[in-house]
């Protein structure tokens, strides 16, 4: 009965867990396209790294964690990089050079990155799921911050094909990369 009750406590804490770390990144995804849709690129930066900090406050090893979300960042800025070199998108106020991805989208990395091992990690093992989950969400994701005026995606609907390959290889990457770096393992 006491072990029971212990397991459906950590199960509670568990779902907890989840969506508190889905809420804080559709804020921290919010903050950076809001904030750079009004010309505030650091602002959404400065919130999502927040977030992102405060989370890692609560996992078990925050070195792991820190580190899937320094290996992400820079796979997912290598990526946008890439598109913003072949004219695929165009992005809003990139606080520093219209040639170098911008500072609001490396933010959105750490907090995509901070939910590989939290609410995205129901796809581990899943990696034909993870790659239509990333074929699906990644243009959507671009889309709904193009409607927000934080992006414009140039070469439609050839931007949509390469996002949706990129994200379509990206996410099940992450999702064995998460596996490595996995700063929840022992909850």
């Amino acid at each position: 009965m006491v072990g029971q009750s212990l397991f459906i406590r950590e199960e509670i804490m568990s779902t907890q867990r989840v969506l508190l770390n889905f809420v804080l990144f559709q804020i921290g995804w919010f903050a950076c396209v809001l904030g750079a849709a009004n010309q505030l690129p650091w602002l959404g930066f400065v919130i999502a790294a927040s977030l992102a900090g405060i989370q890692l406050a609560f996992v078990t090893n925050p070195v792991k964690e820190l580190q899937l979300m320094l290996v992400a960042c820079v796979i997912g800025a290598t990526f946008d990089q890439l598109i913003l070199n072949h004219g695929v998108v165009y992005y809003q106020a990139n606080g520093w050079s219209q040639a170098v991805v911008p500072i609001w989208i490396i933010g959105l990395w750490v907090a995509f990155a901070s939910t590989l091992n939290a609410s995205l990690r129901w796809l581990r093992h899943r990696y034909v799921i993870a790659v239509l989950f990333g074929a699906i969400g990644g243009p959507l994701a671009y889309m709904a911050a193009e409607k927000l005026g934080a992006v414009t995606l140039t070469i439609t609907p050839s931007s949509h094909i390469v996002l949706a390959v990129g994200w379509g290889v990206l996410t099940p990457l992450l999702m064995v990369l998460s596996k490595k770096f996995d700063g929840y393992a022992n909850v």
